[in-house]
This record gives structure tokens, sequence and C-alpha cells, in this order.
């Protein structure tokens, strides 16, 4: 078969372009190319020392079997449920590093790349693709290799941005018409509600929101349908967003950069955020470099930034990427936004959080976990929010903050907070 003078191949095919010691590029999140991935672990016995390079990808990973140690090594940017095991165990490697950095890491040959395999959108009259719902760090990926192979998959949305490429540019291109990758979204629970309603009391109209995914954000969403001309600058979004812009809630006229649009990296939800995304023109997906600069979201008015965290210190130190010393998920775009929020005029950079895990331990905690990451630092948040209120830390002395902190922790742990916090600033 045949495209603008291009031919289609298997993707047993075009993995044959990848050779012993090549550095290959993963596309990201929904557009992991799966069908890519599992021809190229079939490979194996033909490869040695494949490097793997990846953010956060979906889907089976058969590239990690221990028993191809030998063929394939692997460094991650992100640490996702598919990964993560392989990166406790030492199987794989991941590198901290802020998401806005990672292009330039790519495009500067600090970090070369032999072979980016992506998924693209059918080519319009003209032979052009869309990187579709994740350009992120790919776009730099792909630029950057010396061989790009593409999955043409129908279901992939064309997007608005700049993530876009003419078959020109790809050496092999496999077609396969396969759902993209899914999150499920969840009906927020009574805490996650309790947390977006405070959320939501510090939103004021005309700010430009920077949210993450899951039900926290989801709820925050919900509890802003009545607020009037939001502007959406964020890393990523999902299914939450849909319904508030169907409501009217989302203008963009008050933004400074992209008046009237919704700027994004990558988007990962269900079917109906696709849908909603896909030739949509006023949706604008763009490099990380650029949506995540912190010079680029300190321009807009009262920037917003929702982020969660696994615990937080009676100080405002986030370890929002490590569980102790085992790797959770990775640095992201949290501090560019935390950053940007606070140097925005108006804006609000914000960390929400249950006050307690699911085994019902205190996410307040005295200190981090031994081996914990600080991923924000005491000094850049100004929010911190769970189902019992709202801490608010900017211009506070330690003693304040921590007293601020543990009036939103859950009951049960106050006094206990209470008792660590006397002995840490006594000396005992």
């Amino acid at each position: 078969m045949h495209f603008h003078g291009k031919k289609f191949v298997t993707a047993k095919e075009a993995v044959t372009i990848v050779k012993s010691g090549d550095k290959v590029f993963l596309h990201t999140a929904a557009a992991t190319p799966v069908v890519l991935v599992e021809a190229l672990a079939a490979r194996a016995s033909d490869l040695r020392g494949v490097e793997i390079v990846s953010a956060h990808t979906e889907g089976p990973v058969p590239y990690a079997d221990d028993k191809l140690a030998k063929n394939f090594t692997i460094n991650t940017f992100f640490v996702g449920s598919n990964i993560r095991p392989h990166v406790n165990s030492g199987r794989a490697n991941y590198i901290p590093m802020f998401l806005s950095e990672i292009p330039d890491l790519f495009r500067s040959g600090q970090k070369q790349l032999d072979v980016a395999m992506i998924t693209v959108s059918p080519p319009n009259k003209k032979g052009y693709c869309s990187l579709g719902c994740s350009i992120d760090i790919s776009n730099a990926a792909m630029d950057s290799a010396k061989y790009v192979i593409a999955v043409v998959n129908p279901n992939m949305p064309c997007v608005h941005g700049n993530g876009i490429i003419h078959l020109d540019k790809i050496h092999a291109i496999v077609k396969a018409d396969t759902p993209l990758f899914t999150l499920a979204s969840k009906k927020p629970t009574e805490i996650e509600n309790r947390i977006g309603q405070f959320i939501a009391e510090l939103v004021e109209d005309g700010a430009t929101l920077q949210m993450g995914i899951g039900g926290i954000p989801n709820a925050a969403l919900a509890n802003l349908q009545n607020h009037k001309n939001l502007g959406i600058h964020t890393e990523m979004f999902s299914d939450g967003l849909v319904d508030l812009v169907n409501k009217g809630a989302v203008t963009g006229l008050n933004k400074t950069t992209d008046v009237g649009k919704i700027v994004s990296s990558f988007v990962f939800g269900t079917k109906k955020v696709y849908d909603f995304i896909d030739g949509n023109p006023i949706v604008e997906m763009r490099d990380a470099d650029y949506v995540n600069d912190t010079r680029v979201i300190r321009l807009n008015p009262k920037v917003t930034a929702i982020n969660s965290a696994i615990e937080v210190d009676l100080f405002g130190q986030v370890c929002a990427d490590s569980i102790g010393p085992k790797q959770y998920s990775g640095v992201g775009g949290q501090m560019d936004f935390i950053r940007g929020a606070s140097l925005s005029k108006g804006g609000k950079p914000i960390i929400a959080l249950p006050s307690r895990t699911n085994k019902g331990l205190s996410r307040i905690v005295s200190t981090l976990k031994k081996g914990a990451d600080v991923t924000t630092t005491r000094a850049h948040v100004h929010y911190i929010i769970t189902e019992y209120g709202v801490a608010y830390l900017y211009g506070k002395n330690l003693k304040e903050r921590a007293k601020a902190i543990i009036e939103i922790a859950h009951p049960s742990f106050r006094e206990q907070l209470e008792r660590e916090a006397f002995e840490i600033f006594s000396g005992s």
C-alpha cells in the first residue's frame, strides 16, 4: 500500500532499521506505539545494547524483561505503573529532570537519539500528519532522531499546534487501527470533592489554570462551572476540562499569551477528551519547553497551579514523585508551574492532597520519609490544601508554617505532629 509515494510496511519490517547500540525513543502516554514496541522486543536476539528512551508510556514493556538486560537498557524521564517495578528493581533507570528542559536535551545533542517511534494521525491531502494527543517532548525527539518510524492510526486526533510532521520526514510507515490508550475518569470521592471546593474558592474569575489528572483536579473543575473567563495553560489535561468548557466557564479572553486558546502539552483520558481535541481550533498543543516555560507561564494573569503530592512536611517541603527511596512517578512539570504561578500577577501555587493515605497513614508528616525526594521546595509553595482546609504559607516562618499545616492534618494525627514539631524546635 502506498500513500504520497510512501510505502506502508509491517511493524516487523519497520523495526529492522534499529541496530545494536541505537538509542530508541518511544512516543508518550496515549500515543505509545505498542505494535512497534512488541515488534522491537521480538527482535531482541538480533540486538545488543539498544537504549530505550521514554517518558510516561502505556501498555506492555516486554523490553524490560530481566532476560533481555544485554539486549535493552532503559532510561525514562517519568515512572508510570508499567515501568515502576523495573526501575525500583534496578533493571530500568530514572532520569530526574524538569519536563521543560528535556526537549533541549534532545535538540542540543546531549542526549542523542537514533530512532524515534511515534504514532500519528492519517495524513491530510498534502501529506501532513499530527502527533495528536502527545506533543510534550516527542516533537523534539522526532526532530532530533536520525530515523523516524510512524504508526498511522485513524484513532489519533488531528490537533492544532506545532506537533505536525510531513510524510517526507518519516522513514517507515506502519498502519494500525488500534484504540488509543485511555485512563478512565473516576467519580471524585467525598474527600476529593471537599478538597475541590476549597480549591475552587481560591480560583478567581479570569484566572489561568494548570491542573493535573485524577480525582482532585476533576473535583476542582466540577466546582468551577459558575466561574467566568477562565483560561487554560497546562502541561496536560483530561476529561474534566471538557465539561467546564462546554459550560462556558473557559474563554481564555483574559490570557496574555495565546488568547482564547487552551494550551497544553499532552492529553490523556477517555475517547471523550480525544474527540474534544480532534480538529478543535481552540486547542493548541505545543512543546513542553514552551508550555512549561516559567517565563511564558508567568505572563498570564492569576495563574492558579493545582498540583498534588505523596506527602508534605510541616515546613512545606513537597514529595510528589517517590515513596521514600522508591521511585513512584517523576519530577514532571510541577516545579515549572508552581514557580510560574508564584511569579504571575495574582497567581496561586497550590499543592492539594488528602490528609491520609488509603492505608490510614498521615500524608502530613514532621519530616519526609528517609530517602524521599523533594519535588518542590518549601520556598515555592504558597498553599497546602487537604479536606480539612487551606494552609497559607507565603511569608510565614517555620513555626507559623508548622502550626498552619498541622491544622489541616487529619485530626487523629494532630497531637502527634504537635509533639514532633515541639521536639524539632526545642532541639530535643
